[in-house]
């Protein structure tokens, strides 16, 4: 790039140089591809640095030489020398251009960020926001709407050769399609085991066999004892089996009473988050209490796809994909050993 740049300036002195005197050609010379080579240090030193260049350098690379070229084009002393003269300047901003160019590569792979991208981007988003508030707010009726078509076509503009943004976006899609497939992976080879319920015999004596352990049989009353009673009537006084608690006429099955199912409320409470509403937007964590609240209403626990459906016919608000991200958090929830 540096031999491009001097044979340039080489050229356009000797072009010039026999069209006018030495000093003319010197001159021209500093004024054309000097001055570009100034513009192209200050250039390479901001980009090294970091920081973005002002318009006036990036116009000046161009203007100059192309000031040299059309003074060199007029002192050819032809047609096809002074297309060749008109060229010859144009290797210094080539030049300049190019090593600019490599140097913020260099610097966005080393830093990770491009000053010259974050400069553009922060002047679209600056007015981008002012055309938005005068769309809005300004008394004229045509500044108005002048200023909502300038923000529509700004927005075009937005993120446009962000490398950051356009990274960040594709982890976000990555992670987004992780959830799903995961999602979908668990609700296809899921396998959900009923257990099997033990058999209910009817009738006095099955219940007694169930629940009475076998006791020995009471030994007869030898002779010359007396029965035990109560003291009053002469009966035998009835005492209760004091392993099972069951008196002698009948027996009790022992009935377990019925788990009370938990409520939306309560699930909300534990969660530490407000009871979700229908219609209402919910967060996330309250999309992870009603799945985790309807999963469990029925017996077997509900797939993804019955809660999902259960989700939506109750009327609750939620996106299909919040909907698995959920489901995937509260299958996290499950697995893990608390």
């Amino acid at each position: 790039m540096l031999a491009t740049g001097a044979a340039g300036g080489y050229g356009t002195y000797s072009n010039i140089k026999g069209a006018y005197n030495s000093g003319t050609a010197l001159g021209a010379v500093a004024a054309g591809e000097g001055a570009t080579a100034v513009l192209a240090l200050v250039l390479l030193g901001l980009t090294m640095l970091g920081q973005s260049s002002p318009a006036v350098v990036r116009a000046g690379l161009w203007a100059l030489p192309a000031a040299a070229s059309a003074m060199s084009a007029v002192a050819a002393p032809d047609g096809p020398r002074t297309v060749i003269y008109a060229i010859t300047p144009l290797g210094m901003s080539v030049s300049a251009e190019g090593m600019a160019f490599l140097a913020r590569r260099i610097v966005v792979h080393v830093d990770g960020r491009d000053a010259e991208a974050e400069a553009r981007a922060a002047a679209v988003v600056q007015a981008l926001a002012y055309h938005r508030a005068r769309a809005a707010n300004h008394p004229d009726k045509k500044i108005r709407k002048r200023s909502d078509r300038a923000s529509w076509r700004l927005a075009r503009k937005v993120g446009t050769a962000d490398t950051t943004l356009g990274a960040r976006l594709l982890d976000v899609q990555r992670e987004r399609i992780t959830t799903g497939a995961d999602v979908a992976l668990g609700d296809m080879f899921a396998i959900t085991v009923t257990p099997p319920t033990a058999p209910v015999t009817a009738g006095r004596d099955a219940v007694t066999a169930a629940v009475t352990p076998a006791l020995p049989p009471a030994p007869e009353p030898s002779a010359g004892e007396v029965p035990v009673t109560d003291g009053h009537d002469g009966e035998d006084t009835q005492v209760n089996d004091p392993l099972t608690g069951l008196d002698g006429e009948g027996v009790t099955p022992v009935v377990t009473p019925a788990v009370t199912p938990v409520t939306l409320d309560q699930l909300a409470a534990i969660a530490g988050v407000s009871t979700p509403l229908i219609g209402e937007p919910l967060t996330d964590e309250q999309i992870v209490v009603v799945l985790r609240y309807l999963r469990y209403s029925d017996d077997p626990p509900l797939s993804y796809r019955q809660t999902a459906a259960a989700f939506r016919e109750s009327g609750f608000t939620g996106g299909e994909a919040r909907i698995r991200s959920a489901w995937a958090t509260l299958m996290a929830q499950e697995e893990s050993p608390r």
